[in-house]
């Protein structure tokens, strides 16, 4: 499988001795304390984007802790994670493969077109994120999972679809975008990727690169 280090979830897990340690008895924490328990002041519930997305991370790093991805392909499996996340105590990543935005999207749509059909489906789905996240009083930054070189017109209609919702809400629709194109030579790789990210950064997008392979196969990576 390729190397699946997602830069948004990166954070230094907490030493085993650590995490079994007796934790003193706590009172209960409401769904929307815990999900925003000693986070940074400036994550809120809702979609996380530009500096707040960085400062979670570093937050994240900082105490250790790692924050959970979940690939979703229904607006059902959408609220199971929004749902899980203000339970246990957020922030969390809600994200979308192309194969799952083409699910969402429908067959007769994607089979016509499946970039523009897998587009359509993480865009409905981020919209759906967008207009719940805050409700459940959870932080959730909102990602797109593995994208090839061959899918990259996939790619491009999503970061139309960030710059279209940049120039009217002042942020991007989606918190992140993966790029893997760990089977291209390392040289060309980071070009690639360099191209885009001076794009992404226009409208405060952070890109995750993947660069090398371990062997297997994802989402049809």
């Amino acid at each position: 499988m390729a190397t699946n280090a997602l830069v948004l979830a990166l954070a230094l897990l907490a030493p085993a001795s650590g995490l079994m340690k007796a934790s003193a008895p706590r009172a209960p924490l409401t769904a929307t304390s815990a999900a925003t328990l000693s986070l940074p002041a400036t994550v809120k519930p809702g979609v996380v984007t530009g500096e707040a997305l960085v400062d979670l991370l570093a937050y994240a790093k900082e105490k250790g802790f790692a924050i959970p991805a979940v690939n979703a392909v229904s607006s059902c499996g959408i609220n199971a994670c929004l749902e899980a996340a203000a339970k246990f105590g957020g922030p969390m990543i809600v994200q979308f493969s192309r194969g799952g935005g083409q699910f969402i999207a429908g067959k007769a749509m994607s089979s016509k077109n499946p970039d523009t059909g897998s587009v359509a489906g993480c865009v409905a789905g981020a919209l759906q994120v967008r207009a719940l996240a805050e409700l459940y009083g959870v932080p959730v930054i909102l990602h797109t999972d593995h994208c090839m070189r061959d899918w990259l017109p996939w790619f491009d209609g999503l970061l139309d679809e960030n710059e279209k919702y940049f120039a009217t809400h002042g942020e991007p629709l989606f918190s992140s975008h993966m790029l893997d194109l760990s089977e291209d030579p390392l040289e060309e790789n980071i070009a690639t990727c360099v191209e885009y990210l001076e794009r992404m950064s226009k409208c405060n997008v952070l890109l995750e690169m993947e660069l090398g392979v371990t062997g297997g196969e994802e989402d049809g990576v």
